[in-house]
């Protein structure tokens, strides 16, 4: 039995100083690592000092305060008589009404029991139109196509709720 411990006391002898050697080992990689490392830290700004304000415009005007008075517009001396022409306020708008006339290219016409006209709006969409459809920002409605020419009725704002009519016409474009 005494072998026995012996044989154990060896042992655990050299395992220890086997420990011992891997732990230099591991100090010594330790060392290596801590020696390449470089710090990614940016040194902290310099501060700029504080410099002081004196506000020096205190007497001048506020700018909040409105240096303008308002005054009422003048009204027209002679205000202008109603003449009976007003557009119709409840009728549906057409596609082509948001467009202004200078936005819309007449590029053909179909014939299909009646003539119809053929229009480009300012996005490319092409529109199909007839006799008594509406175009046109001033409530332009459509009185004749003809293969060259549309020939529309605008009804547009002169003044204070006075309306005046104005025929307008359209030209085919040549799209070639």
């Amino acid at each position: 039995m005494i072998n026995v411990i012996k044989l154990l006391i060896f042992v655990l002898a050299v395992l220890l100083t086997a420990c011992q050697q891997e732990k230099e080992d591991l100090a010594s990689y330790v060392a290596a690592v801590q020696a390449k490392q470089i710090s990614d830290i940016d040194p902290i700004p310099v501060m700029k000092s504080y410099e002081k304000f004196t506000y020096s415009a205190a007497e001048l005007r506020d700018p909040f305060v409105p240096t303008v008075v308002e005054v009422a517009a003048i009204e027209d001396e002679m205000p202008l008589e109603d003449n009976g022409i007003h557009p119709e306020e409840h009728r549906l708008k057409e596609a082509l009404e948001s467009y202004s006339l200078s936005e819309l290219q007449f590029v053909g016409t179909l014939e299909k029991e009646s003539i119809f006209a053929l229009i480009r709006a300012s996005d490319g969409v092409i529109h199909r139109v007839q006799v008594g459809n509406y175009m046109g920002q001033y409530h332009g409605k459509i009185l004749m196509v003809s293969e060259t020419e549309i020939t529309l009725n605008e009804i547009v704002p002169e003044g204070k709720n006075r309306f005046v009519e104005r025929e307008s016409s359209l030209s085919v474009v040549d799209v070639n």
